[in-house]
C-alpha cells in the first residue's frame, strides 16, 4: 500500500493565532467587564445562599438571635441619647431629638456594617477562594446582601419609633425606598473597594474602628447638621456637607421627620446621593475587579 501525507492544515499558524482557533485563552487572564459581570449574574444562586449561610450562622448561636439585627442600633441610639441629648443638651436643640436621633444611628450603622464586613471578606474566606473556582466579588456581594436585608428589617423598627415619637405618616415617606436603594448600591461599591483594599492592607482592619467613628462625627449623627454652619463657612461647608453619609442620613430625616432642618434642600441632596452612588458604586466594582486574579495568592 503507498503511503499519504496528510497536509497540516495548521502548519505556519502562531501560536496565539493556533489558541484563538480551537476557543483557548491564557490561563489566568483577566476576563473583560462584562464577561465579569455576567459571570457574577451566573452565580447569583450561591451568592444568595453564602448570604443565608453567614446570616445564619452569625447568630445561630445567640438566643435572641435575628433580634439583634434591630437591638444594637436601638442600644447605641440610647446610650447616645443619653450622652448627647440629656447630658449635653441636644434634645433642647432639635425638635423629636429621638427620632433625629434613631434615624442618624441606623443609616450610619447600614454603612459601618458593609464597611466591616467587606474589609474581611476575602481575608476571611482565603480557603474557600483557593478551593474553588467563582468570581471573587461574590463574597464581598454576599456580605452587602446580609447588610441589606437586616436594614430593611431596621428600617421598619425605625418607622416605629419615628411613629411613637409622634411624627405622622405622610406621602414624603415614600422617599425613602429610593434613598435606601440608592445607599445599597453606595454600600455594595464601598464593600468592594474595602474587600479588595483589604486584602492587600491587612492592618486597615485595625483602623476601621477609628476611622469610622471619626466618619461618625463628621456625620451630623448625633447633633443638629446645623452645628456645621455655626462653625464652618466657605468651601469647607461645601466639603462637610458633601459626606455621603450625611446626605443619605438628610434623605431619611426628609423622609420620615415633619420639621427638620436639613444641610441643603432636598434637590441638592437627591442629586448629591445619585453621583455618590455612581461614583463609589460603579467605582467600587471595578476597582475590585482589576485585582481578580489577585486574590487568594501570596
Amino acid at each position: 500500500m503507498p503511503e499519504t501525507a496528510v497536509a497540516e492544515t495548521d502548519a505556519g499558524l502562531s501560536l496565539k493565532e493556533l489558541a484563538r482557533r480551537n476557543g483557548l485563552s491564557a490561563s489566568g487572564r483577566l476576563p473583560s467587564l462584562p464577561d465579569y459581570t455576567r459571570q457574577l449574574w451566573a452565580y447569583r444562586h450561591f451568592i444568595r445562599a453564602h448570604s443565608s449561610a453567614k446570616m445564619t450562622s452569625a447568630l445561630g448561636n445567640t438566643k435572641l438571635g435575628a433580634v439583634w439585627q434591630v437591638l444594637t442600633p436601638i442600644i447605641n441610639a440610647a446610650v447616645y441619647y443619653v450622652i448627647f441629648g440629656l447630658v449635653l443638651g441636644g434634645h433642647e436643640e432639635m425638635p423629636n431629638f429621638i427620632a433625629y436621633l434613631c434615624i442618624g444611628v441606623f443609616v450610619f450603622q447600614f454603612t459601618q456594617s458593609v464597611v466591616q464586613t467587606g474589609t474581611n471578606a476575602i481575608t476571611g474566606n482565603l480557603g474557600l477562594i483557593r478551593a474553588l473556582h467563582f468570581p471573587r466579588a461574590s463574597l464581598p456581594l454576599s456580605a452587602s446582601l446580609v447588610e441589606i436585608r437586616n436594614f430593611m428589617v431596621a428600617v421598619f423598627v425605625l418607622m416605629g419609633i419615628v411613629l411613637i415619637t409622634g411624627e405622622p405618616i405622610t406621602v414624603e415617606w415614600l422617599i425613602v425606598v429610593p434613598a435606601l436603594v440608592l445607599q445599597s448600591f453606595f454600600n455594595v461599591g464601598l464593600g468592594l473597594f474595602m474587600a479588595r483594599y483589604g486584602s492587600k492592607v491587612r492592618d486597615v482592619k485595625q483602623l476601621i474602628p477609628f476611622i469610622m467613628r471619626f466618619w461618625l462625627y463628621g456625620s451630623a449623627v448625633l447633633y443638629p447638621v446645623t452645628k456645621f454652619q455655626d462653625l464652618l463657612s466657605g468651601w469647607q461647608l461645601q466639603v462637610v456637607e458633601a459626606n455621603p453619609l450625611l446626605v443619605y442620613i438628610e434623605l431619611m430625616r426628609h423622609a420620615l421627620l415633619e420639621e427638620a432642618t436639613l444641610a441643603n434642600s432636598p434637590t441638592v441632596l437627591w442629586i448629591e446621593a445619585v453621583v455618590w452612588t455612581v461614583v463609589v458604586g460603579i467605582g467600587g466594582f471595578v476597582y475590585f475587579w482589576r485585582g481578580e486574579k489577585g486574590y487568594g495568592r501570596g
